[in-house]
């Protein structure tokens, strides 16, 4: 009886240093304590694109930034986002925890119902794997709304 040997796959992850609107990297290791420090870094990134971008900061423990990682691209108003792909690369960064960012191509960064939904969702999932979701900073034109800041993480 011949026998026959599986082949599996080896998942393989790739990184590439992103870099902000002036051409420097994002500094990984920088700790990021505030809302506003979390701005400095994102709303360079996601100011000038020109259709939705979700992306998470990853941070360590002690809120030192692990990576950045562009979970989608979207149209003019809208970018599929789930738990899934948001928190698979949360835990291959050994994520403690992550900050949630997105832009609003209109350059109002007035967040929607959607976005008040999908942070609930995002932080409840979180809850469940022992990733705090610390902010979700919504990026308009050189400016930002923080849910942290309004009070709504």
């Amino acid at each position: 009886m011949p026998t026959e040997t599986m082949r599996l796959r080896e998942l393989t992850v790739r990184y590439a240093v992103k870099k902000d609107d002036k051409g420097r990297p994002v500094l990984i290791g920088r700790a990021l304590m505030t809302p506003r420090e979390s701005a400095a870094v994102l709303v360079p990134l996601l100011q000038h694109e020109p259709s939705e971008v979700f992306a998470v900061l990853f941070l360590s423990t002690r809120h030192h930034v692990l990576a950045y990682h562009e979970v989608g691209r979207g149209t003019l108003d809208t970018v599929l986002v789930t738990p899934r792909e948001v928190f698979k690369a949360a835990l291959l960064a050994n994520a403690a925890a992550v900050i949630l960012c997105h832009s609003h191509p209109s350059g109002d960064p007035t967040p929607t119902r959607d976005d008040f939904e999908l942070t609930s969702r995002l932080s409840a999932a979180g809850a469940l794997l022992g990733i705090e979701v610390l902010d979700h900073i919504v990026v308009g034109d050189s400016r930002y709304v923080s849910f942290k800041e309004i009070g709504r993480l």
